[in-house]
């Protein structure tokens, strides 16, 4: 066999194999499916409303000034004073945490472009006050905003036991489920074999969210109101289940476990 040959005969025998590798096996996709035992797939979801009993005050000072170090001591300053009022109200042991803290330059850019130069800085410390008492909620922000903070950044209504609420929400879920697949089976004159298949969905609790707010002292001794209002808890459940004809003609339909 001449070069010519063979290099015309090669190609020609690799797409030949190729073909043969990737050609899907007559009736692969119908034996599939055949093997699969006939069932019915519902969907359940159950929402519960509930109060929160915990809040989440994020509260910060922030502070300005020519250069870092003055930003910084002042901010410090503040922020301690601030602390030692809130735990005068909450006590020593007061669940109180720093989430975040900046110390940045303060740019101006020049109209026409260029090299813009620093004229300052600010420094800004955060922290949050956790409650279970939400009557307090209110004194929390006035006690802190009437001393040296000037930022309450967020305001969260949660759940200290929020899987619990979840974990209701999801058994309400799938007995929803469960019903349908029933009432299907049923009407369709069947019975339900077994479970084949439960997958969870949905979402978590989602707390309540207030907007961030700039804080100033209040110029009267009036409480600063909340509102707590309620949390949807929301779980779905997906389920899947093998049906079959009734032995009998007459016979009931069972419940599930063959009860």
């Amino acid at each position: 066999m001449s070069p010519t040959n063979v290099d015309y005969f090669m190609p020609a025998a690799w797409l030949i194999a190729i073909l043969v590798l990737f050609t899907p096996r007559a009736g692969g996709h119908e034996a599939m499916q055949q093997s699969l035992p006939p069932s019915i797939r519902t969907m359940g979801e159950a929402t519960l409303t509930v109060k929160p009993d915990q809040a989440r005050i994020d509260i910060g000072v922030v502070t300005q000034a020519e250069h870092a170090q003055p930003a910084a001591i002042e901010n410090a300053q503040k922020l301690e004073t601030a602390l030692a009022e809130l735990r005068k109200l909450l006590g020593p042991e007061a669940d109180i945490k720093t989430i975040s803290y900046s110390l940045t330059p303060n740019y101006r850019y020049p109209k026409q472009g260029g090299t813009p130069t620093i004229t300052g800085y600010t420094a800004t410390n955060t922290v949050q006050v956790k409650t279970n008492d939400l009557s307090q909620i209110g004194k929390i922000i006035d006690i802190a905003t009437q001393s040296s903070a000037n930022r309450i950044d967020s305001l969260q209504f949660t759940l200290k036991d929020e899987q619990a609420v979840y974990t209701q929400a999801l058994s309400d879920a799938t007995a929803r489920a469960k019903a349908k697949a029933e009432a299907m089976a049923s009407a369709l004159g069947l019975r339900i074999v077994r479970v084949l298949a439960a997958e969870e969905g949905g979402l978590p609790p989602r707390p309540i969210l207030a907007r961030t707010m700039e804080a100033r002292a209040a110029p009267t001794v009036a409480e600063t109101p909340v509102e707590p209002g309620t949390i949807e808890v929301r779980a779905t459940v997906g389920l899947t289940v093998e049906i079959a004809p009734y032995a009998g003609h007459r016979t009931q339909a069972k419940p599930f476990g063959g009860k």
